[in-house]
């Protein structure tokens, strides 16, 4: 396995399109994610209040409980973007295999974060461009917003592992990241063995992958004090429906 320990290059928003048809993946900066989001920095980084006092997850099946989230679900047609009704996370063994099979009712987003004008215009803003990479009649877009920290001395951003998540594809935002070491992302070729990996530090940062084409996975966390955290928010893009449980589709 060849892991390319050098930071990639960051891609400038009028490459995003190109740089994931070619590369699978782009690295983006903040500046490049309000740029494509059409509103100030500053209004993104006011959404990271909302990433205080985060339920904790309760289906951590390894017993942890340094993972804390919210979840919400929406669409995207004809340029308009739509809450649905509160709904499971569900993804199939075979993208998860720790977690996968059960249907996971996280806590909703706040209604303060759903209602900010500044957090539809990133959904929208994304999904427009992943529309000019791949036309669809409909995203269907899952939001999640993670909290890990170090309570129990480590904390695990990807507890299942290299992983797919059985979308189109995966924004992973790096909000914070406060009183750690570790948290290094590592992204792999599907369909071979050359991977890459780097840290993401500055705030509102950006991973976006092409999911068929790539494995991602995070390091486990330490403190480099008595306590620290990492925040993230993923976004998820899918063209043929929301991943259900198959005894909802019956």
């Amino acid at each position: 396995m060849t892991i390319s320990p050098l930071n990639p290059p960051l891609t400038s928003a009028k490459e995003l399109v190109h740089g994931l048809r070619e590369n699978g993946y782009v690295v983006a900066s903040a500046e490049t994610v309000a740029e494509l989001a059409h509103v100030p920095l500053t209004n993104l980084q006011d959404l990271t209040q909302y990433w205080e006092g985060l339920p904790r997850d309760p289906y951590l099946k390894d017993g942890g409980r340094y993972r804390f989230r919210r979840h919400a679900s929406y669409e995207i047609q004809k340029g308009g973007l739509t809450l649905v009704p509160h709904r499971a996370h569900w993804q199939s063994v075979n993208y998860n295999a720790l977690h996968g099979g059960i249907e996971r009712w996280f806590e909703p987003i706040q209604n303060q974060l759903i209602d900010s004008t500044a957090w539809q215009s990133l959904l929208l803003g994304l999904g427009q461009m992943l529309s000019a990479l791949k036309p669809v009649n409909t995203w269907f877009i899952e939001a999640h917003q993670f909290r890990i920290d170090t309570t129990d001395g480590i904390g695990r951003p990807t507890p299942e592992g290299a992983h797919r998540d059985g979308v189109d594809f995966v924004a992973v935002f790096l909000l914070d990241r406060l009183g750690i070491k570790g948290g290094e992302t590592r992204i792999f070729d599907a369909q071979g063995s050359a991977g890459l990996r780097f840290t993401l530090t500055q705030p509102w940062s950006l991973l976006l992958m092409n999911d068929e084409k790539m494995i991602h996975e995070s390091t486990p966390i330490q403190p480099s004090e008595n306590y620290g955290y990492r925040d993230t928010l993923v976004l998820t893009y899918r063209s043929n429906g929301f991943q259900d449980s198959p005894k909802r589709s019956q």
